[in-house]
């Protein structure tokens, strides 16, 4: 799944023209490109050059993070997707999140990539099932702070998925998986009682 994940977005980040990759992404103030240089730096980067941005950064993992991606993003697109193919079928399963945590990662990644430039959404329902059940299972360390779902039922409309107690939040797959990962651009496409509260958490 994770590697036809990587094939997928490096087919979608060597379709777009100039002005998407540098259209403002999801992901905080990165743009569409960045963040293609951040799925690429996750399997592409070299061990030495990651850990001294690290050091560079003050031992700051989001900062180095952040430095890492930007400076992978000065490639070419076209290079960026071959990187990805390349790199498609990586074995390194990273501690905690495992490859449940990498998967999310490309599904949530393709959505601030696609949503800004109203591309919908791709997602596979069985892929989206384990993302979902990721996130609200306590190992989603670095994707969803553990008091952000807590105490909430979420409800997805489009797939048999649902977990929780508490005031409803109702909504697509997608949608859920956005919200929960504190994209505040999905909230609008959320209903129930508990919307309220899951944009007062984010």
């Amino acid at each position: 799944m994770i590697a036809e994940e990587r094939r997928r977005t490096a087919d979608l980040v060597e379709s777009l023209s100039p002005h998407q990759l540098a259209t403002r992404s999801l992901c905080g103030a990165w743009t569409v490109k960045e963040v293609a240089g951040h799925l690429v730096a996750a399997v592409a980067a070299s061990g030495g050059a990651a850990l001294l941005l690290v050091v560079r950064s003050g031992f700051d993992i989001h900062r180095a993070n952040a430095r890492l991606a930007a400076r992978m993003a000065r490639r070419p697109a076209g290079e960026l997707a071959a990187l990805l193919r390349e790199h498609a079928e990586d074995p390194f399963k990273p501690p905690i999140v495992g490859y449940p945590g990498q998967l999310t990662d490309l599904q949530v990644h393709g959505q601030d990539i696609r949503r800004p430039l109203g591309l919908p959404h791709d997602l596979r329902p069985d892929r989206l099932r384990i993302s979902l059940d990721f996130l609200v299972g306590g190992r989603a360390v670095g994707f969803v702070p553990r008091r952000r779902p807590a105490g909430l039922r979420f409800e997805a409309a489009d797939l048999d998925w649902a977990w929780g107690d508490g005031p409803v939040i109702r909504g697509t797959g997608e949608a859920l998986l956005l919200g929960l990962t504190g994209r505040r651009a999905a909230l609008d496409d959320l209903s129930g009682e508990g919307v309220a509260e899951l944009r007062r958490r984010i």
